[in-house]
């Protein structure tokens, strides 16, 4: 007992002492803005016909492929000019990340301006990475809201959990003012679809055109928010000997067999030659980008100007339909209603998100799972994505890379009576609604929405499981399989000790966190 007693006072005494470990002044930092769209540039040059024939519109694709959307941004990163403004929430130190941390670098010694925003609630680990990064003339590396101590974050939580409980889980890589990639993914294998063991089923938007202006006036309003450090006051400058080590080390992870043969597969895509012979298809529309203010991480925010508060007006009120699509679904007292109430009028109402046995976030799970009976007794329409699928387009190349995956839901997007769509960072959960700050694009294009509800129509059959209510008030799962229907009485795919801290964790108070 005693010696417990010491080591919690021991950490007490630390979380007191990094309590006084103050952010460095901001005083010294320089501001900088997009340079904007020039035409002179290959990209410029490209997009200036097709925006004079679409005025005020933007060119959208889609990017569903995982190996596709690696491909846009590294092509996107080797055709920059003039400048690169990259934001993320993760940025993992792996192959993917490696090798976009080098074409970053590369366009920087081209004498490309790099301007990279990095969450710093995942840089664990990354600090000599992005110090290395840093040394390249013309790329500037900020954090954003970071732990005054680079060790020990548990401890920095403790100390400061009312604002490092808050992040910027926005997305965005936009290349010289002309094109930009919008939505759900991170940097790392996993939404790459790099990697042996979990694929992210995931969702961006390339656009070129009206927008990319507004994306460039966002990220400056992150970049030179009250939030956003430079590295240099937080990251010590790594001496000559280390920043040669740092290299070698990142050289050697870009050159190892599995990332050339990563990089072979991307570039022999399909993709590549439709983007690179300027042939890649795009659906003109009215695009608008909806983005929280960075000062929502400080509690500083206008709420009636938060995406939770603006995505309702801007979808409009549905008539027909409304089918979400969101990994982290927490609706709460207030969204239940809402989609009761659409049900109620004869609004078909779709949700797919994680079952218990895809999910990466068990308490999340939780927090969803007590909505369940009052969403389907309202006449919503629940599916919840398996943890295994088989790629239909392509043979099997083995587990992770094509063939059957273990898939875990990350793609956020809503589809309003065939007619809008809205794509981005934003699941329908209080971290989204309250804590983060989040970012997407409202599109009205009923040709994307269209792709949309037949994918929930048709192809989610198979990949997902149909959550029912019995009449005697108990849950049950319709899976279909090849050889037919299969009833689950319980989470299908998780065992028992997964259900019982389900269960557990609906007792406790904690879906404001979620």
């Amino acid at each position: 007992m005693n010696r417990l007693l010491l080591r919690l006072g021991a950490w007490l005494l630390a979380a007191a002492m990094l309590g006084g470990c103050a952010l460095p002044s901001l005083d010294g930092r320089v501001a900088s803005y997009a340079i904007g769209a020039n035409h002179d540039t290959r990209i410029g040059k490209a997009m200036l016909p097709l925006a004079a024939a679409h005025p005020g519109l933007s060119g959208v694709h889609v990017l569903t492929d995982g190996r596709d959307a690696f491909a846009a941004r590294l092509l996107m990163a080797d055709a920059a000019e003039r400048s690169l403004d990259v934001q993320y929430y993760i940025w993992r130190n792996d192959t993917t990340g490696t090798l976009l941390f080098q074409a970053l670098r590369a366009a920087a010694g081209r004498g490309v301006r790099v301007r990279l925003l990095l969450d710093d609630n995942n840089t664990v680990g990354l600090d000599e990475a992005l110090a290395q990064l840093a040394t390249q003339p013309n790329l500037e590396v900020r954090l954003f809201n970071p732990f005054a101590g680079r060790h020990a974050r548990m401890l920095g939580f403790l100390a400061d959990f009312s604002r490092l409980n808050r992040r910027m889980h926005n997305k965005s890589f936009t290349v010289d003012g002309q094109a930009t990639i919008v939505g759900g993914r991170n940097v790392g294998d996993e939404y790459f679809d790099a990697t042996g063991d979990v694929l992210f089923a995931d969702l961006d938007i390339l656009a070129v055109g009206a927008v990319v202006a507004s994306v460039e006036q966002d990220f400056d309003r992150y970049w030179n928010s009250a939030s956003a450090y430079p590295l240099r006051l937080l990251v010590s400058a790594l001496d000559p000997a280390a920043a040669a080590a740092q290299a070698r080390q990142s050289d050697a992870l870009a050159g190892a067999p599995a990332a050339l043969a990563y990089l072979a597969s991307v570039r022999a895509s399909s993709f590549v030659a439709d983007i690179t012979q300027q042939k890649l298809a795009l659906e003109w529309a009215p695009v608008q980008l909806v983005s929280d203010d960075p000062a929502k991480v400080l509690g500083q925010a206008a709420p009636g100007a938060s995406v939770a508060r603006r995505l309702p007006a801007l979808l409009g009120k549905p008539v027909r339909q409304v089918d979400l699509v969101s990994p982290y679904f927490v609706p709460g007292p207030s969204w239940s209603s809402r989609f009761a109430e659409l049900a109620s009028r004869g609004v078909k109402v779709r949700i797919l998100t994680n079952s218990l046995e895809a999910t990466d976030v068990v308490a999340v799970h939780a927090g969803y799972a007590k909505w369940r009976p009052a969403l389907l007794r309202a006449g919503v329409t629940l599916m919840e994505l398996k943890r295994s699928w088989t790629r239909e387009t392509e043979p099997k190349r083995g587990s992770g890379v094509g063939g059957s995956s273990a898939s875990s839901l990350h793609a956020k997007t809503f589809e309003v009576d065939l007619a809008r769509v809205f794509v981005g960072s934003f699941n329908l959960d209080p971290r989204s609604i309250d804590l983060n700050t989040e970012m997407g694009f409202v599109i009205e294009s009923r040709v994307l929405a269209q792709r949309m509800s037949d994918v929930l129509d048709g192809r989610v059959d198979e990949r997902a499981y149909e959550v029912k209510l019995s009449p005697e008030g108990t849950l049950y799962w319709i899976e279909h399989t090849p050889a037919g229907v299969v009833r689950h009485d319980s989470e299908p795919g998780a065992g028992l000790l997964q259900r019982g801290a389900v269960e557990f964790m609906q007792l406790l108070p904690i879906d404001w966190m979620l």
